[in-house]
C-alpha cells in the first residue's frame, strides 16, 4: 500500500523542515500517527482516491494519476503541512477575517455598518435643496458674497465651485453690463440660499415641535404619577391616623378594665363595692354599658406638604366646591391641599379638606353672618355681624362616626321638618366632624358689626362699623387699646397745610353703603388700615398714632396687604395701587371695569376680584395681566357663571368664592 511505504519511507523521504531540528523525522512521523485526527486526514485521501479511480478510468492515464496520488499522500505526510491543517481547523472566522483584511478596512467596515433597525426608519427626504445647497446655505454671509463674485481662475477651486452659477463674463459686452449681469446673478444666488435657508429652518422648528410634543407626553405621564403618588399619601396618612385612633381606644379599653379589675378581699373598697355589686346590678350588665366617653376620632391634619399644584399649567382647575347657598362674604386656608374655611350670607361657617374636597366640620356660635375671617394653621378668627370676634382651635375637632350623630328613634338630630322642593338649594349634609371642643373664647367689645380682622403672634386688630380699630391681646383675652378712626382724620385735617405735599387729606367724606373699615394688616407694632374715605393710614400701635396717611384712592378701599417694601391696595374706584413703603409714593397703578372687592398676592402674582366671573391676576415679574377662573373661554351670554366676591392665594394655589354660594381651586 502507498501509505503504508509512506509510513515506513525512508529517512530522507520523510526529512522534516520544522523549526525545531531536535527531532527527527521518524519521531516527528510517529508524533503524527499517534495524533487522533490523523485518522480524518487518512479516510479524506482514501475517499478521494476511490472517487478519482471511478472518475478517471482511462489506461492510460492509471499509472500518471497513482504517481500524482504518491506525491500528495506524502506531501500531507509531511509534519510542516500537518502543523498548517490543524492550525486552520482550530482557528475562528474572527481571526480567519483579520488574517486576511487589514486593521484600517475592519475599522472603516465597523463604522460604515448600519444596522437594518435604521435602514427601516430612514426619514423620508422632503427637501427641495441638495446637500451641498444646504452646506452653502450655512456659511457665513460674508463668505458667501466673497464666493459669488468670484473670478473664476483668479480664485480657489473651492471659490469657483462656489461661484459656478454665476456666469461667465462675454468679453464682448460693456463693462457696465458686464458689472449688472453679475451683480444680478450674486443677488439671484443670495435669493436661492434665502430660501434654502428658510427650508432649513422650517425643518428644524417642526423637529422642535415634534420634540415638545414628545415632551409635554412625557410632562402628562410625570404629573398623573406625581398625582397618583399624592393621593397614595393621603391615603396612607390616613391609615396612620386610623391605627393611632385604634391605639387610643385599645388603650383607653386597657384603663378601663384596670379600673374594674377585682380588688383584694382584703381591701375596704373591694369589700364595700361586693357588698353593693348585688343591689345595684349584675356586672356583666355593668360592663356592658357604654363608656361615658364618646368613641371620636381626630380630624386628620396634613403631615407632608403636596406640590402637584406648583407643576399644573397656570389657570387649570383643581377642585369646585358646592360651599353655601348664599353669597361667599370671606374665605381662607392655611396651605395649599390643607385646610379651607368659608363662610356666607347663610349664616354658616364651615371647614373643608381641600386634599379630599369634602366639608369636614361646621363653626356655630355667631348669632348671624360672618364677614371677615383669617385662617393660620390651626387657629381660625372670625369677625362676624353680630359684633363679637371667635377664635376656634381646629386641633382639638374629633372626628365622629356617623351613628353617633343618629337619635334612638331613628331620628336625624338635625332634622328640623324642613325640606327643599330643589335638591340643588339644599345646602350640604351635615359632616361627620364634631367641632363643639374647637372654641376658644370670644372677644365682644364692639359695638357694631366687625367687618375686618388680622392677627400675628398674640396681637389681633379688629376694624368695626362702630368706626373703631380694637387691638386685642390673645393670651389674656381682652381689648388692650381703642384706635378711633374719626378722631385721627379730625387731627390730620387740623394739622395739615395746602403744601403738605403727598400726605395732605383729601377730605372726601365716606360712603356710606361701603364698609367703613374695608380692611387692615398687623405686624409687630405696625398697622395698615383702609377705610371708606379712600384713605390707607399707617398707625403705629406703640402710640396710637397714625404716622401715614397715603393718598390716591377716590372711593373706599376694600382690601390691602403689605411685606417688607410693598402695600398692596384695592378699592372700589375700580384701582389696584402699589406703595412704596420706603417713600410713600404710588410704585405702580392699574385699574378694571368694575369696583375691586378683594385683593391678595403671594411672591409672584396678584390676584383680584373684580366684579366678574373670573380672578383677575398680574404677574410682578413680566407685568402680565390675564384671567383665571370659571368664566375664561365661556360664552358671554352662558348665564350660568357667577360673579366672584373673595380670592386668596398661596404659593401659586388660589381659592375663589362667588356670589352663588360656589368655591373654586384653581393653580395660578
Amino acid at each position: 500500500m502507498a501509505s503504508s511505504s509512506a509510513r515506513h519511507g525512508s529517512p530522507s523521504r520523510g526529512r522534516s523542515t520544522s523549526p525545531r531540528p531536535t527531532s527527527s523525522p521518524l519521531e516527528d512521523s510517529s508524533i503524527i500517527d499517534s495524533l487522533p485526527d490523523t485518522r480524518h486526514i487518512q479516510n479524506f485521501g482514501r475517499k478521494v482516491t476511490a472517487t478519482a479511480g471511478a472518475l478517471i478510468g482511462a489506461e492510460g492515464v492509471t499509472q500518471h494519476y497513482q504517481n500524482a496520488l504518491g506525491e500528495l499522500h506524502r506531501e500531507l505526510r509531511r509534519p510542516v503541512l500537518q502543523r498548517s491543517v490543524f492550525s486552520f481547523a482550530q482557528t475562528t472566522p474572527r481571526d480567519l477575517v483579520r488574517s486576511r483584511i487589514s486593521v484600517p478596512e475592519i475599522q472603516h467596515r465597523a463604522l460604515a455598518y448600519l444596522p437594518d433597525e435604521l435602514l427601516h426608519n430612514i426619514p423620508e427626504d422632503n427637501n427641495s435643496y441638495s446637500l451641498f445647497e444646504g452646506f452653502q446655505a450655512s456659511l457665513p454671509e460674508e463668505e458667501g458674497v466673497k464666493a459669488s463674485h468670484g473670478k473664476g481662475k483668479h480664485n480657489a477651486r473651492g471659490q469657483r465651485l462656489i461661484g459656478a452659477g454665476i456666469e461667465e463674463d462675454d468679453p464682448n459686452l460693456p463693462p457696465s453690463m458686464a458689472k449688472l449681469k453679475n451683480q444680478k446673478s450674486s443677488m439671484s444666488r443670495r435669493l436661492d440660499m434665502m430660501g434654502v435657508r428658510k427650508h432649513m429652518c422650517a425643518a428644524e422648528i417642526h423637529e422642535i415641535d415634534n420634540k415638545i410634543a414628545n415632551l409635554n407626553t412625557m410632562r402628562k405621564m410625570v404629573l398623573d404619577r406625581l398625582a397618583g403618588m399624592e393621593i397614595e399619601e393621603s391615603e396612607l396618612e390616613q391609615d396612620i391616623l386610623e391605627v393611632e385612633n385604634k391605639m387610643e381606644d385599645l388603650q383607653e379599653e386597657l384603663d378601663d378594665a384596670a379600673a374594674l379589675a377585682p380588688k383584694s378581699p382584703d381591701s375596704p373598697i373591694a369589700a364595700s363595692s361586693d357588698a353593693g355589686a348585688d343591689d345595684f346590678m349584675s356586672e356583666s350588665i355593668y360592663q356592658k354599658l357604654p363608656s361615658p366617653k364618646s368613641k371620636r376620632r381626630r380630624v386628620m391634619r396634613r403631615i407632608s406638604m403636596p406640590i402637584l399644584h406648583e407643576h399644573l399649567e397656570p389657570g387649570s382647575k383643581i377642585k369646585e366646591l358646592p360651599a353655601h347657598t348664599d353669597a361667599i362674604t370671606a374665605l381662607d386656608f392655611d396651605a395649599p391641599w390643607g385646610t379651607l374655611v368659608t363662610a356666607a350670607l347663610d349664616d354658616t361657617v364651615r371647614v373643608w379638606d381641600l386634599n379630599a374636597g369634602r366639608c369636614i366640620g361646621l363653626l356655630e356660635g355667631h348669632l348671624s353672618s360672618v364677614r371677615c375671617l383669617q385662617v393660620e394653621e390651626s387657629i381660625v378668627a372670625t369677625g362676624s355681624m353680630d359684633a363679637s370676634i371667635r377664635l376656634w382651635d381646629l386641633s382639638k375637632a374629633e372626628y365622629a362616626p356617623l351613628d353617633n350623630r343618629i337619635n334612638k328613634d331613628g331620628g336625624d338630630d338635625e332634622d328640623d321638618g324642613l325640606t327643599f322642593e330643589n335638591s340643588e338649594d339644599a345646602p350640604p349634609p351635615p359632616p361627620p366632624t364634631i367641632m363643639q371642643d374647637c372654641p376658644m373664647f370670644s372677644l365682644e367689645s364692639h359695638v357694631d358689626e366687625v367687618t375686618a380682622l388680622h392677627f400675628r403672634g398674640d396681637t389681633l386688630v379688629s376694624g368695626s362699623a362702630d368706626k373703631t380699630l380694637r387691638q386685642w391681646d390673645l393670651v389674656k383675652g381682652r381689648c388692650v387699646q381703642t384706635l378711633d378712626v374719626l378722631w385721627a382724620a379730625a387731627q390730620a385735617t387740623a394739622t395739615s397745610t395746602t403744601d403738605s405735599g403727598p400726605w395732605r387729606q383729601t377730605g372726601r367724606v365716606p360712603d356710606a353703603s361701603a364698609d367703613f373699615v374695608g380692611a387692615l394688616q398687623v405686624f409687630d407694632a405696625a398697622l395698615a388700615c383702609g377705610t371708606a374715605d379712600g384713605m390707607v393710614r399707617l398707625w403705629d400701635l406703640r402710640s396710637g398714632q397714625v404716622h401715614r396717611s397715603l393718598v390716591g384712592h377716590t372711593g373706599p378701599v376694600t382690601a390691602l396687604q403689605f411685606d417688607d417694601v410693598h402695600l398692596v391696595t384695592g378699592s372700589v374706584d375700580r384701582s389696584i395701587r402699589i406703595w412704596d413703603l420706603r417713600t410713600g409714593s404710588i410704585y405702580d397703578a392699574y385699574a378694571y371695569d368694575n369696583p375691586v372687592t378683594s385683593v391678595m398676592f403671594d411672591a409672584r402674582r396678584i390676584v383680584a376680584a373684580a366684579g366678574e366671573d373670573v380672578v383677575k391676576v398680574y404677574d410682578k415679574t413680566d407685568g402680565r395681566h390675564w384671567n383665571c377662573g370659571p368664566g375664561v373661554g365661556v360664552d358671554e351670554d352662558a348665564g350660568v357663571l357667577s360673579t366672584i366676591e373673595r380670592v386668596r392665594i398661596k404659593d401659586g394655589y388660589m381659592v375663589e368664592g362667588r356670589k352663588n354660594g360656589m368655591v373654586g381651586v384653581w393653580s395660578c
